[in-house]
């Protein structure tokens, strides 16, 4: 049986691909009992991720492996009404239940909140959608990509100047959306602690897109100047634009946000003379001849490389950074340290280092990572635990209701 903080919580996971199935992943690591609901056929997509030509080929199922461990998998066909009722079985006994099925499935399939909240007044019932609860939009389905990147405004503002606008990475807004979604049940956990009451938590792709982009978008909705706007940043700031060393990577100085700071990066760089020229000689001048002072310190960086200039302005105290690539983190000490990644232990897992989620809390421990599951390998296991005999099982496997992979595939 599982350990941890959440042991003995029961959660089903009928949600497909990254945010909302991540949610529940970080709830088992922390010791919940996970069972995890699929489609039949090819099962939940997140199983094919680890092989499409957006994500690195690793001949293996790491991102699987990483989104899905720790949980059970039944196979189920919720289109049946035999499926439906086992459902509705596992719903009646359960502390949380995540969607981020679209409304119209929701509906069809009757797992909206109002359809299962009077089998369990108790249960937390987590929805994800992609762009909200309500309004013109609540129906339309969306990946991170649309919602999170494009729909928020991420995607127009995350882009050098006068550029195309960029894709983003895969599951780049999933992944923090999850830990909102975990967040959200936490909450509504601890409430109803103290009080008995379950009830409906909720965000979306679109929200957390926003979130990401409060830090301008607020500005925009309080009647900031967004020509204004626009317009300075349509040449970066001297501090803002990276910088290639001769080594071909890229410095980032962002944190030089004050004249002492500034003054200190030019003596590092031997170009305090640059203070000396007319077109630099305040706040106000550097800024309007951005672009030559950003040219000038361009040339100076470009003569050597980036371990010399990272050596440089760590002995003088200048918060400067290289870009890292993200190669590096197989092997980067302050991600492995930390636990942010770690190696696996398990031989069962075939990936040597999975990416952990980002909650952390010190004096509670994580369960061990298990092999995520094989398509609906629990199946049987778990309808015996809903008190089905074995005749009625096999009744259920013969007529496609729930599907039991062969051992191979275990």
């Amino acid at each position: 049986m599982p350990s941890g903080i959440f042991a003995g919580l029961k959660v089903v996971d009928c949600a497909t691909v990254i945010a909302a199935p991540a949610a529940a992943m970080i709830l088992a690591d922390f010791g919940a009992d996970v069972i995890k609901i699929e489609p039949p056929g090819e099962g939940d997509m997140l199983r094919m991720l680890s092989h499409v030509p957006t994500t690195p080929e690793a001949q293996n199922e790491w991102f699987w492996q990483m989104d899905g461990r720790n949980k059970r998998s039944i196979c189920l066909d919720l289109k049946t009404p035999q499926g439906s009722e086992i459902l509705r079985n596992l719903v009646t006994n359960c502390d949380v239940f995540i969607t981020n099925q679209p409304y119209p499935v929701r509906e069809t399939l009757k797992i909206t909140f109002a359809d299962l909240e009077p089998l369990n007044p108790r249960m937390i019932y987590a929805s994800l959608t992609a762009y909200g609860e309500v309004g013109p939009e609540r129906d339309r389905k969306g990946f991170d990509q649309l919602a999170y990147w494009a729909r928020s405004g991420l995607m127009d503002l995350i882009r050098a100047p006068d550029t195309t606008p960029t894709q983003g990475l895969p599951g780049m807004g999933d992944h923090p959306t999850a830990v909102a979604l975990y967040a959200s049940i936490v909450t509504a956990l601890l409430h109803r602690e103290r009080t008995g009451e379950g009830g409906m938590v909720y965000t979306s792709l679109l929200a957390n897109g926003l979130w990401s982009a409060a830090g301008v978008a607020g500005g925009a909705m309080a009647g900031g100047d967004m020509p204004g706007y626009r317009a300075n940043n349509s040449i970066y700031g001297a501090m803002i634009r990276p910088y290639k060393a001769s080594d071909g990577r890229w410095l980032q100085f962002n944190m030089i946000r004050d004249e002492d700071l500034l003054s200190l990066l030019l003596a590092g760089l031997d170009a305090i003379h640059l203070l000396a020229d007319e077109r630099f000689s305040n706040p106000d001048l550097l800024w309007e001849n951005r672009q030559i002072f950003g040219d000038a310190l361009q040339e100076i960086v470009g003569a050597r490389t980036s371990d010399h200039w990272l050596t440089v302005m760590e002995t003088m105290g200048v918060p400067i950074n290289r870009v890292a690539r993200v190669e590096e983190t197989v092997t980067d000490q302050q991600i492995l340290l930390n636990d942010m990644a770690s190696q696996t232990t398990n031989p069962e897992i075939d990936i040597p280092v999975v990416i952990n989620h980002p909650v952390n809390v010190g004096h509670l421990t994580r369960t061990e990572a298990l092999r995520a599951p094989a398509l609906g390998e629990h199946s049987r296991e778990i309808l015996r635990e809903l008190g089905l005999s074995e005749s009625a099982i096999n009744d259920l496997i013969t007529t496609h209701v729930i599907f039991e992979p062969d051992k191979d595939q275990t």
